[in-house]
């Protein structure tokens, strides 16, 4: 009973760095299926890192344990920093733009959840059933994200002008309060 309470609390904890991103995301008013897609996208991915925390468990943890944090945060960083640039002084058609938000969804959702890796590598030390880890790292995800982009749609209706900027702005904040240990 309690590897599933501390499961959930270490879910909600590494959610709240989705749920900052998908805030984010949210100002941009994304339609109804974008929002699916971005919350199905980050609620694979943090079960995924996790779950192959677990698998490689202590063997590999040395390599990315302390940096994975470090280097999470700063592809938000670059992934806002481009969208904040993107706005301003690049202008391209509709279809490329389509392109574009598929890749940086993906690279979004990588790189919230990369630093999760190590919170899978501390769980190999319990007797936590993978399947079970990933299953509730996932819908804990998707649930955070799902909420954190109707709270940007919301905000996003008020500061239309600027969406993409605070968006942006939004995604380099998360970056630094994940390289600062305060989110992930």
């Amino acid at each position: 009973m309690h590897a599933i309470l501390s499961l959930g609390l270490v879910s909600v904890s590494v959610g709240l760095s989705n749920f900052a991103g998908a805030i984010g995301i949210g100002l941009s008013g994304i339609d109804v299926k974008t929002r699916i897609r971005v919350g199905l996208a980050f609620g694979f991915f943090e079960a995924l890192m996790p779950a192959l925390g677990l698998l490689l468990g202590h063997q590999v943890a040395w390599l990315f344990g302390g940096y994975g944090k470090y280097v999470g945060g700063a592809i938000l960083i670059l992934t806002g920093g481009y969208t904040i640039f993107q706005e301003r002084f690049i202008k391209k058609d509709q279809t490329q733009h389509t392109e574009m938000t598929a890749r940086s969804l993906l690279i979004t959702a990588l790189a919230l959840s990369i630093d999760n890796l190590a919170v899978g590598f501390a769980l190999a030390v319990y007797p936590v059933d993978i399947w079970l880890a990933a299953v509730t790292f996932g819908v804990v995800s998707i649930v955070m994200s799902l909420v954190g982009l109707e709270v940007g749609h919301f905000l996003g209706k008020r500061a239309a002008e600027w969406s993409e900027e605070i968006g942006g702005g939004v995604l380099i904040l998360v970056g630094v309060a994940i390289g600062l240990g305060v989110l992930g």
